[in-house]
């Protein structure tokens, strides 16, 4: 008998190529007046309120582990302005921005972070695990690259009931080195699940550098293999994230399957709270403070394009730093959860 044949490349079935022809690199969203003050005011809501947490983890309020949003406001708020009512977004353990972004009120997520009855999860999750079914949020996974399974799930489900909503996955860096991340893609593809992967990167995976734990460091390449389209975004600019998450989402909505965001940006503090940073130059950190910080760019194009003074700006701030104190009172004064709570919502 004849050996069989193998198959040969012109006999194999062709491979679709991304449909990267649905996407334009490097767009730009045009931001009017409102739109400069509402993004402004949202990120720096976020600062504010890290800057918050991090004072009252350091006098001993809030305990367990803690990962700041500081320098990455531009990629949450620049998505949030592309989503619509219906939406779901799920993320990471760096997950205090998400939430406010996606309008959690202030008062719960501090009052979680210190423990409290009154916060998202009944002071029982802490930092990494909080929640609002309300506001479309599912977490706050402490699980390094569990999120985008669930976030995977979460657009299936839209698929499945037929509706028009769109599911966020976030991501960092490190954890797109994750199986679990790899099994996502490729079922999201296969089924043409309406999800935006957002890879924020912000350069160093815990206190690793990009470059020395990963081969391939252009993440918006990660879905090639599995034909699913990749975006490289300003991911300090948050009319570069909103003019990218615009295209996402119309293509996720559309039928066309997922598509991947890499979000190019920075974070000014330690991976968490105990992380001193000593892996990288006090240099660096400055450089990016003052030649790309998410909120001084918003700013300084208000002011030099007229829409606001001064005044106008430090009322704002003002304003938002009257809402962090108040849910710092808040989370301060109210009572941690009762003993009977911890046989509550256990799922056997």
């Amino acid at each position: 008998m004849a050996p069989r044949k193998s198959a040969t490349a012109s006999s194999r079935k062709p491979t679709a190529k991304p449909a990267k022809k649905d996407f334009v690199d490097g767009l730009i969203a045009e931001f009017d007046r409102d739109t400069e003050l509402k993004a402004y005011r949202e990120m720096l809501l976020i600062r504010r309120f890290e800057e918050k947490a991090g004072q009252l983890y350091g006098m001993g309020f809030i305990g367990g582990f803690c990962h700041l949003y500081i320098g990455q406001e531009a990629v949450v708020v620049g998505m949030q302005m592309a989503l619509k009512e219906g939406d779901q977004v799920i993320t990471g353990y760096r997950d205090h921005g998400h939430m406010l972004a996606t309008g959690m009120s202030a008062r719960g997520v501090m009052a979680e972070l210190t423990g409290r009855k009154g916060g998202y999860s009944k002071g029982k999750g802490g930092s990494m695990h909080m929640f609002s079914k309300e506001k479309n949020f599912y977490g706050g996974h402490g699980i390094v690259g569990a999120q985008v399974s669930l976030g995977t799930g979460l657009a299936f489900a839209n698929r499945y009931r037929g509706n028009d909503s769109i599911s966020v996955a976030y991501f960092g860096d490190g954890a797109s080195n994750q199986g679990q991340v790899y099994e996502s893609f490729n079922m999201a593809e296969l089924w043409k699940l309406p999800v935006i992967y957002v890879i924020e990167n912000n350069r160093y995976a815990m206190g690793t550098s990009v470059s020395r734990a990963s081969a391939q460091t252009n993440f918006s390449q990660r879905g090639a293999s599995f034909n699913i389209p990749g975006l490289q975004v300003d991911g300090m600019d948050v009319r570069a994230v909103r003019a990218a998450g615009e295209q996402a989402a119309e293509f996720c909505r559309a039928g066309k399957g997922p598509v991947i965001i890499e979000m190019m940006t920075y974070r000014y503090r330690g991976h968490s709270m105990s992380d001193p940073a000593k892996y990288r130059s006090k240099d660096e950190v400055q450089k990016m403070r003052s030649e790309h910080d998410p909120i001084e760019q918003v700013r300084l194009r208000l002011l030099e394009k007229g829409w606001a003074t001064e005044d106008e700006l430090k009322a704002i701030d003002k304003d938002v730093r009257d809402i962090v104190a108040d849910s710092a009172d808040f989370a301060q004064a109210d009572p941690e959860p009762d003993v009977s709570e911890l046989y509550t919502d256990i799922l056997l």
